[in-house]
């Protein structure tokens, strides 16, 4: 089959990338290209890149955590910072494993998949994020549930003081912050995924008066925070009575709290 472009149009295609803002057009170009079947495909896919919409909602996938998950558009997209979620839920244990705010569902999945045996429960509040994890915990074969509500609301009650691991990343955006965020994200991602209120601390205090409820005793909550909110975020999991520490990643330009229930 010959190729969809010839050099030259290839060329060009990333020129028209480069020049929509595109950072890394020749690796977006080809990703591009090699996702569609004609040039018909690939114009319209183009044209929703260069419009602003995330690369990943675009070609339909994220890589993460080295496989590659499902976006749908409108979903919050997986950013490879929250792998240090995953390792640190991982180096935790177990095989309860709880997702709060999961978007994708790739952190759970991630989790999962490096714990064998484990059963995981991903939670949204967003029908389109639901579902997307539903689709990403049954390609992946992962044992386990997508379930719709706010925060841990839908989980079953039976799981009470039963749960090894709680990861949780939560909108942690300061509202006024939000208008400041590339466009990419704050035009294409739901706000509902992106605003954590005035300091945008509102979720996480939530969820570390959760946990506990939730948490065996050793269990542990992993929350994505950021560096200037990590020690709030850890006063939060402190006052819920947790025990807990800030962790950090620069090459990931990541940090998460770590809090144990005693």
């Amino acid at each position: 089959m010959p190729p969809i472009l010839s050099d030259d149009q290839f060329a060009a295609l990333i020129a028209e990338l480069r020049g929509a803002g595109c950072v890394f057009a020749e690796d977006e170009a080809a990703l591009l290209r090699e996702a569609t079947v004609d040039r018909d495909d690939l114009a319209a896919l183009t044209a929703r890149r260069v419009a602003g919409e995330p690369l990943e909602q675009v070609l339909g996938w994220a890589e993460f955590a080295g496989r590659r998950v499902r976006v749908a558009p409108g979903v919050f997209v997986p950013r490879r910072r929250s792998e240090l979620v995953v390792r640190e839920a991982v180096a935790a244990g177990g095989s309860t494993v709880v997702d709060l705010c999961c978007g994708t569902g790739a952190i759970g999945v991630a989790v999962a998949l490096a714990l064998p045996g484990s059963r995981l429960w991903s939670c949204d509040l967003d029908p389109a994020a639901v579902a997307c994890a539903a689709r990403n915990l049954a390609d992946a074969g992962v044992d386990g549930r997508a379930l719709a509500g706010d925060l841990d609301a839908p989980l079953p009650p039976a799981l009470a003081g039963r749960v090894d691991v709680l990861t949780a990343n939560t909108p942690y955006v300061p509202t006024a912050e939000i208008a400041l965020m590339p466009t990419e994200a704050r035009d294409h991602e739901p706000a509902l995924a992106l605003d954590g209120g005035e300091d945008g601390l509102a979720l996480h205090r939530r969820v570390a008066r959760a946990a506990p409820r939730w948490l065996r005793p050793g269990g542990t909550l992993v929350i994505e925070t950021s560096p200037r909110q990590a020690e709030r975020t850890a006063a939060a999991c402190a006052a819920a009575g947790l025990h807990p520490r800030v962790v950090g990643d620069d090459e990931l330009g990541a940090t998460a709290v770590v809090a144990l229930r005693s």
